[in-house]
């Protein structure tokens, strides 16, 4: 079990995998809490000389994440944004979306649970322009992800003796869990509020009618 941690952990403890990660962490379905941030911080703490590229890298891969999530809620449009954010909750992100690009981007800077996603997905439905949100956007996360970066090159001594314990084994174990069942409800929640769209649709759609041909033909 401890192969199978650190292995999947190592898997992303590369340059290309803050990029992966960015990306999986501002998608629809992939759901880990403060991954991004887990992984910024310890590849600063390994290497610290490099504390300022991890946090670009992860910017990329973000802005890459949140670009096709922005991409599917224009494809969606405003009717179609019930199928991906709850209703309850939709009005909320609509009005906090009024407010502006900048606004709206301004909130990536709040890590996890706060959920971002819809508000990128209802950004994208109600025709926000793109770059003054993903110019935002990535503003807001470099900012972020280089603060982190910073504590981690100073503290990284203490981060690394930290890793080597049974505790940050356990730690990298729970978040592994809780990435492969969030993901698997994420999914399933997307599949059946797309299939409950669909059938609403289906069963609003008006009869289609009979061509003057038929009508007039003799029964």
């Amino acid at each position: 079990m401890r192969g199978l941690f650190f292995s999947v952990l190592g898997y992303f403890l590369t340059p290309a995998g803050v990029v992966l990660m960015g990306a999986l962490d501002a998608s629809m379905i992939f759901f880990l809490p403060l991954g991004i941030d887990f992984v910024v911080i310890i590849m600063a703490a390994r290497k610290p000389e490099l504390f300022w590229l991890y946090p670009l890298l992860a910017t990329i891969g973000s802005i890459a994440g949140a670009a096709l999530t922005f991409w599917i809620g224009r494809k969606a449009g405003e009717v179609g944004l019930t199928r991906f954010v709850n209703p309850k909750r939709l009005e909320h992100v609509k009005e906090r979306v009024s407010r502006g690009a900048a606004v709206v981007a301004a909130l990536a800077i709040i890590p996890p649970p706060f959920p971002f996603t819809p508000f990128v997905l209802t950004s994208g439905a109600l025709g926000m322009n793109a770059w003054s949100f993903f110019g935002t956007l990535a503003a807001v996360r470099v900012f972020r992800f280089s603060v982190e970066a910073a504590l981690a090159s100073r503290y990284g001594s203490q981060i690394i003796r930290w890793m080597k314990t049974p505790a940050f084994q356990t730690i990298v174990g729970i978040f592994i869990a809780l990435a492969v069942i969030g993901t698997i409800l994420s999914a399933v929640a997307l599949v059946r509020g797309s299939k409950k769209r669909a059938t609403r649709g289906s069963e609003a759609a008006p009869p289609r009618r009979r061509t003057a041909r038929a009508a007039t033909r003799p029964r």
